[in-house]
């Protein structure tokens, strides 16, 4: 099986860069930060009018037509820009709610374990929220809600924890480890100390090149569950995807040092957005647990 970009595939996954690098650089980046809890809806809508939430809706009901891996890598690239918003939730949302695909309408749902994104930003709530209490959010682009009481007290989640939502947010993970390691490569190579740059010590070396093979591993297991779209194959992208945005911008600090920790660089935002998507859909244990079953039934 290749897993092989297409030309089409790059020119979108290129399109959607040039658009999020023209309409949330680094200063709307700062811009946003410091003005936590607003949505920037001309920003949304332009990315429904590019085709952002209508991807994988079929070209007859108003949507692009295009499949799994597309949406992957649209949120990849999502993921790299740290675009705020419940991304996933409108995405899934599209063709069952008006307006949702041409990002007139925000739409957010309660997730596996209770946690609602932009709660109030939204405009529909897919899932019972009645209830739902703020909490503080260590990500100041991600305001979160919690519904009380545990997941067996409330009626099942919505669509947004479903598999291709987990799968959704493990491409968005995958491009957070992507721009840590991007990061990290670019300040060990400009950043000097005694002389040389950072980059020459063996210590940094080994930091950027296990950030490189987590990405990697985690890129080709998210690619591969884009194209089979297995639960298990699922199941795993969502682990390393994790451990790969988690990871790498835990290293990604420690490669700035007490620089990374301060509000002109964005590295200490990916890692608190990369904590905030390992709670957003189901446990990570539940993964495990699934993977751990499965792997049981083929060894029996």
């Amino acid at each position: 099986m290749r897993f092989q970009l297409t030309e089409d595939q790059r020119a979108l996954r290129a399109g959607v860069r040039e658009l999020l690098t023209r309409r949330f650089g680094p200063q709307q980046l700062r811009a946003a930060v410091e003005q936590p809890g607003r949505l920037e809806r001309g920003l949304w809508r332009e990315l429904g009018a590019a085709g952002f939430f209508a991807l994988r809706l079929p070209e007859p009901a108003g949507g692009v037509g295009l499949g799994l891996p597309e949406a992957v890598l649209a949120f990849e690239e999502a993921g790299r820009a740290l675009l705020p918003g419940p991304l996933v939730a409108t995405h899934l949302a599209a063709g069952e709610v008006p307006g949702a695909a041409t990002g007139e309408t925000v739409v957010t749902d309660v997730g596996g374990r209770g946690l609602v994104e932009w709660l109030t930003g939204a405009d529909v709530v897919r899932g019972d929220a009645t209830g739902a209490l703020p909490l503080r959010s260590v990500d100041p682009l991600t305001p979160l809600h919690r519904v009380p009481g545990s997941p067996s007290d409330r009626i099942p989640a919505a669509p947004g924890a479903g598999p291709v939502a987990v799968l959704l947010t493990a491409a968005e993970q995958l491009g957070s480890a992507t721009r840590a390691c991007e990061l990290a490569a670019q300040h060990a190579r400009t950043r000097e100390q005694f002389g040389r740059p950072i980059g020459a010590f063996q210590a940094v070396k080994h930091l950027c090149a296990e950030m490189l093979v987590r990405t990697e591993t985690a890129r080709a297991a998210v690619y591969a569950a884009a194209v089979t779209a297995d639960p298990a194959d699922i199941d795993t992208a969502r682990l390393l995807a994790d451990e790969a945005a988690v990871r790498g911008a835990r290293d990604c600090l420690q490669v700035h040092g007490g620089m990374g920790f301060t509000w002109e660089f964005e590295v200490h935002l990916h890692l608190k957005r990369a904590w905030v998507r390992t709670h957003r859909t189901s446990d990570a244990t539940e993964s495990e647990e699934r993977l751990a079953a499965e792997l049981l039934v083929e060894t029996a």
